[in-house]
Order: structure tokens, then C-alpha cells, then sequence
């Protein structure tokens, strides 16, 4: 396994956010290095410099013909205390269920709680000259919408976990499609292991894990996160105890997908679930790597060109599986940062974010249609002159 890009993928978020924390503070990245014969002059551009930044973020209309509709829900596992935290009491959890709904109800939902927000602000160290600010973060347009009315059926479910620091609403654009389509989906929050989420009693625990990547046990926290996962299934198919609307999902028709250890941990999952009938990958490494026989149901692995360690874990997988790289892309391009950072005059990479989240709802659709639902898309057949950034790797 490539132990470099392992800890790239893993520290990855911070990194780059603190990079484009940096940039809009100082303009460079690198005012501590002004030769002393310059400062005259930079002080000159810094009193000239443009006022802050209007921060306006907006994630783009899911495709499908149903609307999609939130609900957040708070669920306890009595059988198991906080991993991060035992002195917390039992293992917590905030979960955003995005469903099929009808077009023109509801009420526009936020894309996160303010408390949510500042725990990403001041986690990152955003300066106000960014104009991202709890208030401009959480008001970003999601096109999801609280107490929507659900279209009639039953849909599958799949369950989506975001990447290591990062709170589950960064998977937004990938929910709101997926349920535009005809998907249950189940944003999961793992509480103390990303910049905050909002908890039932109305508090926004820190990351309890953030502080010291290189010691954290990461095969542990993607088996803690399937634990997770098959708790949060667990609630929804049976009754509607946990969730109101849970008879609007198939219990026979169960997907993960995750980002980054989001992605490990749908693998995690699927070793340690039967229910679930396909995983989805997207350019995280896996903890661990699965070994034959272990995963012999359908797989999909989407990530970047750069991304080495996966030749593996791809010979273990049993069943339909496919490996598709994305030309251009980086690690944030398959969750909402890349789109955000844009929209906030961040750096972005080759690959324009709005494409990234495009080719990133297109394939995990097709994907899950094939698998959960039996619709074959040539889509997965081989490459596409529509997406040519897209390249099969097996």
C-alpha cells in the first residue's frame, strides 16, 4: 500500500482549507517572507486592498424529475458508548434523510445548522476577508427542502459517509441527486470525528480525532463508522420509529458510498453487512484493504488520476466491479468543497468543480440504478465522448 498517498487522502481537507485560509488572508500565502525593502509598498497595497468578499454559495439543482425533500433526525445506540468520547454516553448520531418529493413543497432547506458552520470556520481558520461566515455557510443554497411531501413508493436506500473532518452535509450535491432520481438516502454524521455536528440536545461537539492524523488508527475508525452505518439502517427498516417516512424505503435494496474514509468505510460496511447490496468508493484509501472473498458483491471505485494504492483492493473484489479515474480532478472534486471554494475565490483544480460534481452524480447514479434497481446504463460500459475526463481503468 502507498503509504504517502494514503496520508495525503487522509489530512487532505485541512491541508487545502488551510491553504485557501491563507491565501485570502495575505493575499500570497508567503507575506512573511517580504523582503524588508518591499514593506513600504506593501503596506501601501494592503490599505488599497478590495473590501471582503461576498460569500453566495449555491450547489447546483439535482437532475432528476422528483424534487428532494430533508428531514434531520437524531438517533442513540444504547448498546455502544462514544468510541471518541465514552464519557459522552452512548454513541450519537445526527442524520439528514433526503427523499423523492413532490416539486413546490416545502420549504427551502438550510445547508447546515449555524453552530455546524462556525465548527467549519473556526476549525479552518477562515478569516472574514473570505466572506465565509456561519451565516453565509449555512444559507447555501442546497435545493433540498424541509418537510416536502414524498412522492408515492418505495425507493432504495443508500447511506453516504463523508470524508475524515468532514460533516456529512459535503455530500449535498451527491443527496439531493440521488434522491431526484428515486433514492432514499441517509446523509450520516459521525459525531466527534469531523469539525461539529448538531446533536439532539441541540449541542455541536468538536472533533475528539482531528488533531493527530498520523497516530489515529484508521482501519478502527472505518470499522467504527460500519458500525455506524448498520445502526442507522437498522433504524430505518424497522418501523417508522427513527424516521416518519421509513416506509418510503425498500428494505431489500440497501447501498453505501462514502468519500475519501467515507469510501473505506462503505467497504467496511459491506464486509460487515450482508444487507448491503452495493458499495461505492469515491479516491479513498481502504481501511483495510479487503482481502478475497471478503466483498463478492458490487463495487464501484471513482478517484483521481493520482491515486496508486488502489491495484489491490481492486484484485479482491468478487463480483461486478468497476475502476473509473476522473483526468483533471482532485480529492475534493466528488464532494461539494471544490464547487465552494470556487465560489468563495479559493484555487480549484483542473477539472472545473461543477464538472467534477457532475460526472460524480452521473456515475454513482448509474451505478446504483444497475445494481439496486436493474436498469443498465451504458454509462458503465466503457468511456464516454460525452465525459472524456473519465477513464476505465479495468
Amino acid at each position: 500500500m502507498n503509504t504517502t498517498s494514503n496520508r495525503r487522502r487522509r489530512i487532505g481537507a485541512a491541508a487545502i482549507l488551510g491553504l485557501a485560509a491563507s491565501v485570502a488572508a495575505t493575499g500570497t500565502g508567503i507575506a512573511a517572507t517580504t523582503p524588508p525593502s518591499t514593506v513600504h509598498a506593501t503596506a501601501v497595497t494592503a490599505a488599497a486592498a478590495p473590501p471582503p468578499r461576498s460569500f453566495q454559495g449555491a450547489l447546483p439543482a439535482p437532475t432528476g424529475p422528483y424534487a428532494a425533500g430533508e428531514d434531520v433526525i437524531h438517533l442513540t445506540d444504547a448498546s455502544r458508548p462514544d468510541p471518541w468520547v465514552p464519557s459522552s454516553g452512548p454513541r450519537q448520531l445526527t442524520v439528514t434523510m433526503v427523499y423523492p418529493a413532490v416539486p413546490g413543497t416545502g420549504t427551502p432547506a438550510p445547508y447546515m445548522t449555524l453552530a455546524e458552520a462556525a465548527g467549519i470556520v473556526q476549525r479552518q481558520n477562515l478569516p472574514a476577508s473570505s466572506g465565509v461566515t456561519p451565516q453565509t455557510l449555512s444559507g447555501v443554497t442546497t435545493h433540498a427542502f424541509d418537510g416536502a411531501r414524498p412522492q408515492r413508493g418505495k425507493y432504495p436506500l443508500v447511506v453516504l459517509s463523508p470524508a475524515y473532518e468532514d460533516p456529512r452535509m459535503v455530500l449535498t450535491s451527491l443527496a439531493t441527486d440521488l434522491a431526484s432520481h428515486g433514492y432514499v438516502v441517509a446523509l450520516v454524521g459521525h459525531t466527534y470525528e469531523d469539525s461539529g455536528e448538531t446533536l439532539a440536545d441541540g449541542q455541536t461537539p468538536p472533533c475528539a480525532i482531528c488533531d493527530a492524523p498520523a497516530t489515529l488508527d484508521f482501519d478502527s475508525v472505518a470499522a467504527g463508522r460500519a458500525l455506524d452505518e448498520s445502526f442507522v439502517i437498522d433504524q430505518l427498516t424497522h418501523g417508522n420509529t427513527a424516521w416518519p417516512l421509513a416506509h418510503l424505503i425498500d428494505k431489500h435494496e440497501i447501498g453505501t458510498a462514502g468519500h475519501s474514509l467515507g469510501g473505506a468505510a462503505a467497504a467496511a460496511t459491506m464486509i460487515a453487512d450482508p444487507r448491503v447490496r452495493a458499495g461505492v468508493n469515491m479516491d479513498g484509501s481502504f481501511h483495510p484493504d479487503p482481502t478475497p472473498g471478503r466483498i463478492n458483491r458490487p463495487f464501484l471505485m471513482l478517484g483521481t488520476t493520482a491515486n496508486t494504492d488502489w491495484e489491490h483492493s481492486w484484485a479482491a473484489l468478487g463480483g461486478y466491479k468497476k475502476w473509473l479515474t476522473v483526468a483533471g480532478a482532485d480529492h475534493f472534486s466528488f464532494s461539494d468543497l471544490d464547487l465552494l471554494h470556487e465560489q468563495a475565490g479559493f484555487p480549484t483544480p483542473p477539472l472545473a468543480p461543477e464538472r467534477g460534481v457532475e460526472i460524480t452524480r452521473e456515475y454513482v447514479t448509474a451505478f446504483f440504478d444497475r445494481t439496486l434497481k436493474g436498469i443498465r446504463s451504458p454509462l458503465l460500459d466503457g468511456p464516454s465522448p460525452n465525459n472524456p475526463e473519465v477513464h476505465f481503468q479495468h
